[in-house]
């Protein structure tokens, strides 16, 4: 066998490996935000000292976000994605043990902070999709990319289990020992991202590239940046708000639960298939079919408010989310050379969840004060903007192929 085919061989299998702690490292990341999803906007309504604050801490988690994405950038850039890494766990454990503290203390704010420091441990657990795709061939990046959003089907399965297991193991403090379970977790995430196999960055990457404004203003980045923003904030609009809007509707703790997992089931399940769709059909196509999804999810909500119309409605807000968001993420891989991958990424990131965190901080006030149908109503001109931006999209590069 000749030098550059063992070379080949050898670099495919360390991909593949690390996709597969990735992935399983996606899952432990993904239970850690499903626990302050399904909790965050009920513990604040016990804490908050108005009512207008009981989604407050979550939206200090997407804020911690998008203040986590820069940041995660730029260690990874100076000292490889593995140290950025492993500093996002340490703060997935930190997060749990000041959650469990703030609920025996009754302290909104401390609790406030600790979904802030949560939400930067996701946004660590966010740029894994990006790292799948470090070293593996174009054919494979989406599927790359897919795989390991695919360990948040597991996240989804074991969050919401865990705050069903232990939300009641330390009366009269509901949830206390959800979050040291959530610290659990993020430790086994630890362990496994200790055996990632990510090669540190030359030092003239750092530098090296087209300057960052550049490549954000060109179309190609810009459109897969606005169908990223919008399928992620319309998800994350709406499930905030939907623990709280079922408590207010009379359904039960479990019945809350359950959709919440339904929903992050239906994010993370097609996720063995988006890669393989966006190799035959295209990206852009994907997210489009996202996008209608999350239009229908919707309509399903606005259409009755028992428990079925939030489990079904729910889930195909998941699904809209997973094809609008992954095949944005693919989008955006496409508009970058290698030494220019961790300042794109992670601004794209931050565009996504900034946006998400202005989102997060009207939801509460939308759901208190016009209820659960205005909070649905506002997804459908941000889903009719970036179809219009898509279509828009097809027809440049339409125009583009003509004139060749």
């Amino acid at each position: 066998m000749a030098l550059n085919a063992r070379v080949e061989l050898v670099d495919e299998a360390r991909v593949r490996a690390n996709v597969l702690r990735l992935a399983a490292a996606q899952a432990l990341g993904g239970a850690n935000a499903n626990v302050v999803y399904a909790t965050g906007s009920i513990i604040g309504a016990q804490l908050a000292p108005d009512p207008a604050f009981v989604t407050f801490p979550i939206s200090l988690f997407v804020v911690g976000m998008a203040a986590g994405t820069l940041p995660t950038g730029a260690v990874s850039r100076l000292y490889g994605r593995r140290a950025a890494f492993l500093i996002g766990t340490g703060l997935g454990v930190l997060a749990g043990l000041l959650g469990c503290w703030a609920i025996l203390a009754g302290s909104f704010a401390l609790f406030s902070l600790a979904t802030f420091v949560a939400g930067i441990y996701s946004a660590v657990v966010q740029s894994y999709r990006f790292a799948a795709t470090d070293g593996a061939s174009a054919a494979f990046r989406p599927r790359a990319i897919a795989w390991v959003m695919a360990g948040g089907l597991f996240g989804g399965i074991i969050g919401p289990q865990l705050v069903e297991w232990t939300m009641n193991l330390w009366l009269p403090w509901l949830f206390a020992a959800s979050y040291i379970g959530q610290s659990v977790i993020a430790m086994l995430s630890f362990a496994i991202l200790t055996r990632i196999d990510v090669p540190r960055p030359a030092a003239s990457d750092y530098k090296a590239g087209r300057p960052l404004m550049e490549i954000v203003a060109t179309p190609r980045f810009a459109i897969a940046a606005l169908c990223g923003v919008v399928s992620y904030a319309l998800m994350n609009l709406v499930m905030t708000s939907a623990p709280l809007a079922m408590k207010m509707c009379g359904l039960s703790l479990t019945q809350s639960n359950y959709a919440i997992m339904w929903h992050v089931l239906g994010m993370f399940g097609p996720s063995f298939v988006t890669g393989s769709l966006i190799a035959r059909f295209g990206a852009p196509r994907v997210v489009a079919a996202g996008l209608l999804l999350t239009a229908c999810a919707a309509l399903v909500d606005l259409s009755g408010q028992d428990a079925a119309h939030f489990w079904i409605g729910l889930t195909l807000l998941g699904f809209g989310w997973n094809f609008g968001f992954i095949g944005a993420s693919a989008m955006v891989v496409e508009t970058h050379r290698p030494e220019e991958r961790n300042k794109v990424q992670s601004f794209n990131d931050f565009l996504v969840f900034g946006t998400m965190a202005l989102g997060s901080f009207s939801s509460g006030q939308l759901l208190t004060g016009f209820g659960w149908s205005a909070v649905n109503l506002v997804a459908f001109p941000p889903v009719a903007i970036a179809l219009g931006a898509l279509a828009f999209m097809a027809l440049w590069r339409g125009g583009k192929a003509k004139t060749r």
